[in-house]
């Protein structure tokens, strides 16, 4: 039986959708980062060791990614405006907190609070962007959301300027305030998306439509999933890939090319998140017009561009100069992310529709078990005199390996 159509106003509606989530999907990357951005005016208020100051990320990484399970299965099993605004007003009064705390006992609690609350939203938001976007606008709505999400975390100096201007008490109270605000704002303007015919079960496992969602058997269906394992694989690949570009790539600039610590900064996120946001709209661009043809586009459009990316960084961090290396970092950023911006579409190709924020939220789990372990063995490496060079060649035959999976995935639905 063919979809409930949707209306020319939600059409329009839809878009506003993808608008109203990637603000806060952008205050979502900036709340977490800018305190890293604000290290200085922190340690001097409250003293603290490197190690502890570390641990204040690590903390929030920790819980948020082994809470992004629950998160998704939450957004499955209740409305996901409810969750998504839930969401967004308590780690916006976590950060308004924040701004109050006075001792490094009370940094860690509001840290663990903000991952907490944050692990919900990710999966809600991209479940719900694909309620409302289907077909041959999917990518592109994604690509879009996952775009503000980028500027948020290029936003991230704004809290240590607001700290150098003001104070990083100052910085935390003005972003908690205008994210209880804008969720006030969405709880009257944020709405589910109309109900659409139920596709058949992919699983046995899965309980009928109406009976509601059961964690278990909802894990269990996944688990069964061989499509969905392969997801596993090469998302958790693309967490050794993400992590050791990233983390490193500051410190390959500094050494290799003689930069300043402030100039290898700009060379590794002004020129590589620039890259990275034209990235995301140009993969989902493209999948979303090659859906038209073929029901595969949002795997093979990633799998090209990882196919791409991969001699790019390995031929980068082989060049003697900066002018040649620069050209293929910059390369790598673009076209690494069409897996990025396709994730979540290609999961409702290969999932149950019931069980879209829940995978999505098992992915993130991995990504950020893989990130963890995959910092602390680049410095492993490092500690052994390894060449900077050497991670990102390691990068580079992983996503060839990606690719490789990516290429024997196939849809098992291309209703929903």
């Amino acid at each position: 039986m063919p979809l409930i159509s949707i209306e020319k106003g939600s059409r329009r509606y839809a878009w506003l959708v993808v608008g109203l989530l990637s603000v806060v999907g952008c205050l979502n990357y900036l709340d977490r980062m800018m305190i890293t951005t604000m290290r200085f005016s922190i340690v001097e208020s409250i003293p603290m060791t490197d190690a502890q100051f570390g641990l204040l990320t690590s903390l929030f990484l920790w819980i948020y990614g082994f809470l992004s399970p629950m998160g998704g299965f939450l957004a499955d099993r209740f409305k996901r405006s409810w969750v998504i605004i839930g969401s967004l007003f308590v780690w916006s009064l976590v950060t308004l907190l924040t701004s109050y705390v006075t001792t490094y006992e009370g940094l860690l609690l509001t840290r663990a609070l903000m991952g907490i609350s944050e692990a919900c939203y990710i999966p809600a938001g991209l479940a719900l962007i694909m309620d409302y976007h289907k077909g041959t606008t999917r990518s592109l709505a994604n690509g879009i959301h996952m775009a503000g999400i980028m500027i948020g975390q290029s936003l991230g100096f704004v809290g240590g300027w607001l700290a150098e201007t003001h104070s990083w008490n100052y910085a935390f109270l003005s972003f908690g305030l205008f994210g209880i605000v804008y969720a006030l704002f969405l709880a009257v303007l944020l709405r589910e998306a109309p109900k659409t015919e139920v596709q058949p079960d992919l699983h046995p496992e899965m309980a009928p439509a109406d009976a509601g969602l059961d964690l278990k058997r909802a894990i269990r269906a996944l688990v069964f999933n061989r499509q969905y394992i392969t997801t596993l694989l090469f998302w958790g690949t693309g967490g050794i890939v993400v992590w050791l570009v990233t983390g490193w790539l500051p410190t390959y600039f500094k050494e290799h090319f003689n930069l300043s610590q402030s100039m290898a900064g700009v060379y590794s996120t002004g020129y590589i998140y620039t890259a990275a946001l034209l990235g995301v709209l140009t993969g989902g661009v493209l999948a979303d017009r090659w859906s038209k043809r073929s029901p595969r586009a949002r795997m093979l459009v990633p799998a090209i561009g990882l196919l791409i990316a991969a001699p790019a960084i390995f031929f980068a961090s082989m060049a003697d100069t900066l002018a040649f290396a620069l050209p293929g970092f910059v390369a790598f950023s673009f076209f690494r992310v069409f897996l990025d911006v396709n994730m979540m579409p290609m999961l409702t190709q290969i999932v149950d529709r019931r069980l879209i924020a829940t995978a999505y939220g098992i992915l993130n789990f991995i990504s950020c078990l893989v990130g963890g372990v995959s910092l602390y063995a680049g410095g492993w490496l490092r500690d052994l005199n390894v060449d900077v060079g050497l991670l990102f060649r390691i990068s580079s035959i992983c996503m060839v390996v990606m690719a490789a999976l990516l290429f024997t995935l196939k849809p098992r639905s291309d209703k929903f």
